[in-house]
């Protein structure tokens, strides 16, 4: 009897836009949905989608850090890329995906979680940016260098966002 081997996504998540993080996730539901593996690797500013804290605090030690720690407020604090309006798109954005049915930003989240995709966080990020694993969700599997990433998306299609 044939195997067939089980087809796979990863996503690099360097944008923290939230037009851009709502595709990153529709893409790996969608795939996790149709029974792709699908990796999740959040750098830079994608960590936001995943922060623990969702307003904006001085965390973190130092000065650099702190200032980063208030910058990266976490989901709820995520720009739109064009046409931000001072904050307000994404919050009407969200109001516009309720009102035709659509996942929201949230939604999308939850749903990846339960599909079992798999979200990595970046070591050099998290590194550069004064933040730690208990900074995030506790549904980050790992904190793992580019190498290891990798690995572990070797065989799949990789898609940067």
């Amino acid at each position: 009897m044939e195997t067939t081997k089980k087809k796979k996504m990863s996503i690099i998540c360097f944008s923290g836009d939230f037009d851009k993080l709502v595709a990153a996730f529709t893409l790996a539901t969608g795939a996790a949905a149709v029974n792709y593996e699908v990796n999740l690797f959040f750098t830079f500013w994608g960590l936001n989608a995943v922060k623990k804290k969702k307003n904006r605090r001085f965390t973190g030690k130092g000065f650099l850090a702190r200032f980063f720690g208030f910058l990266m407020g976490g989901l709820h604090n995520v720009p739109l890329s064009r046409l931000n309006f001072s904050g307000l798109s994404p919050k009407l954005m969200t109001f516009l995906m309720r009102k035709r049915n659509v996942a929201t930003l949230p939604e999308l989240i939850q749903a990846a979680i339960l599909l079992n995709v798999k979200f990595y966080a970046c070591e050099m990020s998290m590194h550069i940016l004064g933040l730690t694993k208990n900074d995030f969700i506790p549904e980050i599997r790992e904190v793992l260098g580019v190498a290891k990433f990798l690995e572990y998306s070797e065989g799949g299609d990789r898609i940067f966002i």
